[in-house]
């Protein structure tokens, strides 16, 4: 059995939906060595989330942010937590709907997802600063 586990800071990202995939698997070269196993991205944050989603059209990236933004209005008549501002409370809604882990199969030493798939940072803050996720592997050894 494999195990891998590294922490990588993300830069900073603009508020929205950005795909990340590559940013993850960059540090995580090992797990070329796993046959099968499964790799488990997890954010360290309770305003920003994770998510698998369409890798090509970046207009599925601005559809997100805007049923989101209807979804969870960001009007601080609604919330008592709004120390940090009017995201405050949305981006904790938001994260918890979303998620703070994706967990993703390995076959034969690459992310087994479908050619339209990637991994999302969902950046719910105006100004979220960089994030920190962990990033554990898995598996039989090739």
């Amino acid at each position: 059995m494999i195990f891998i586990q590294k922490e990588i800071q993300l830069r900073p990202h603009s508020r929205g939906f950005h795909i990340i995939t590559e940013e993850v698997l960059r540090p995580m070269g090992d797990i070329r060595d796993i046959r099968k196993g499964m790799l488990q991205v997890f954010i360290k944050h309770t305003s920003a989330s994770l998510t698998i989603n369409e890798n090509a059209d970046p207009t599925v990236r601005q559809d997100f942010e805007s049923f989101f933004n209807r979804t969870v209005p960001e009007d601080t008549r609604l919330y008592k937590h709004t120390l940090e501002g009017e995201d405050d409370m949305t981006s904790h809604i938001k994260s918890s709907l979303m998620g703070a882990s994706v967990l993703i199969p390995i076959r034969d030493g690459r992310l087994n997802m479908g050619v339209w798939q990637g991994i999302y940072l969902c950046e719910h803050r105006n100004h979220g600063g960089s994030r920190q996720l962990i990033v554990s592997a898995w598996g039989m050894p090739a």
